[in-house]
C-alpha cells in the first residue's frame, strides 16, 4: 500500500461526466470540498456522487471539508473598482460606506486594535501593499506602496499581526454542522492560529455528534507557525497551506518552514499534508516540471 496519499479538490470541473470516476481510478485517496465556494446543495450533490462511486469501486476514499476560516475583506466600491497610485493616502474604515479612491470599509471591525503604525497591509493576495501611517479612532490610515487596481470584496492580509477575531464564523459553524450531518471524515480548519482554535472546532464536533471527524489544522500565517507545537498536539494532522502562507510570510521563508513543520509532524506520528500549486503546470501540460517532481518528493 502507498503510504503517501493523494488529495484532489472537487469543484465545477469535476462535475463533468466521468471526471470524478477517473480521479478515483487513477488513485485519489481523499476528496477535498472547498467550502469557500458553492452552496450546501452543490456540495451535497458532489458528496453523493463520491459515495456512489466509492461503493461501486469498493474504494475507501475519505471526504474532507475545508472551511472558509476567519478572513478579512474590503467592502464594495461605488463604481466596483478603483485605481490606487503609489504614495497616495488610503483609509480602511469600519464605517459601512461605499468605497472610493480615498477610503473603503473592511469586514473586521476590530482590525484597528490589532495593527500598529509601520505594519504592512496587503490587499488582493498582495497585489496592493500599504503601510499603516496613522490610527485615527477606528480608521486605519495607510500609504500605498505600489500602484494598481482593486475591486469589490478583495481579501486583506496583515503579515505578522496577531489577529484577535473569532475563529469560528457563523458560516463555518453552519458548514461544520453540515459536515457532521453528511458524514465527512475530516475538517480542514483554515487559518489555524492556536491550539484554542482547534479545540473550538473539537467542541462543536463533540456537542453535535461529530466526535469521529478528524481535524486537520491548516497553517497559513505567522501566528500558526509560531504556535506550531501546540497546534500539532491539539490537531489530528497538519496541512501546510502554501498559498496564503506565501502572502503572509516572505516567500523565501516558506520552503524552510515547510521542511521544519513536516519534520515536527512526522516525529509526532501524525499526518501532514503539503498543499497549493502541487503539479500546477499539469493543468496545461501532460508532464510535470523538474521542479514540481522535486516538490512532490519533498512533500
Amino acid at each position: 500500500m502507498r503510504n503517501t496519499k493523494i488529495i484532489c479538490t472537487l469543484g465545477p470541473s469535476t462535475d463533468k461526466d466521468g471526471i470524478l470516476e477517473a480521479l478515483i481510478l487513477e488513485g485519489m485517496n481523499v476528496a477535498r470540498f472547498n467550502f469557500s465556494h458553492g452552496s450546501h446543495e452543490e456540495q451535497k450533490g458532489r458528496l453523493e456522487q463520491l459515495k456512489q462511486l466509492r461503493q461501486k469501486h469498493n474504494k475507501p476514499i475519505a471526504a474532507l471539508l475545508d472551511t472558509k476560516g476567519p478572513e478579512i475583506r474590503i467592502g464594495c466600491f461605488e463604481h466596483d473598482s478603483i485605481q490606487l497610485e503609489e504614495g497616495q493616502e488610503f483609509t480602511l474604515t469600519t464605517k459601512d460606506i461605499p468605497g472610493n479612491e480615498q477610503i473603503v470599509s473592511i469586514t473586521y471591525h476590530d482590525l484597528y486594535k490589532d495593527v500598529k503604525v509601520g505594519d504592512s497591509i496587503l490587499i488582493d493576495d498582495g497585489l496592493i501593499e500599504m503601510t499603516v501611517t496613522q490610527l485615527k479612532g477606528q480608521d486605519i490610515i495607510c500609504t500605498v506602496k505600489n500602484s494598481g487596481k482593486i475591486s469589490n470584496r478583495k481579501g486583506v492580509n496583515v503579515p505578522g499581526a496577531h489577529l484577535t477575531m473569532d475563529f469560528i464564523s457563523q458560516k463555518d459553524f453552519d458548514d461544520i454542522l453540515f459536515g457532521i450531518q453528511e458524514g465527512f471524515d475530516f475538517i480542514a480548519a483554515s487559518f489555524t492560529r492556536t491550539a484554542e482554535d482547534v479545540n473550538a472546532i473539537r467542541k462543536v464536533l463533540k456537542e453535535h455528534g461529530g466526535e469521529g471527524i478528524n481535524i486537520i489544522a491548516k497553517i497559513e500565517n505567522q501566528q500558526g507557525v509560531d504556535n506550531i507545537d501546540e497546534i500539532i498536539a491539539a490537531a489530528d494532522g497538519i496541512m501546510i497551506a502554501r498559498g496564503d502562507m506565501g502572502v503572509e510570510i516572505p516567500l523565501e521563508e516558506v520552503p524552510i518552514i515547510q521542511q521544519q513543520i513536516i519534520k515536527k509532524v512526522y516525529q509526532s506520528g501524525k499526518q501532514v499534508i503539503t498543499a497549493t500549486q502541487m503539479l500546477d503546470s499539469m493543468i496545461n501540460h501532460p508532464r510535470p516540471t523538474r521542479a514540481e517532481t522535486t516538490d512532490v518528493a519533498n512533500a
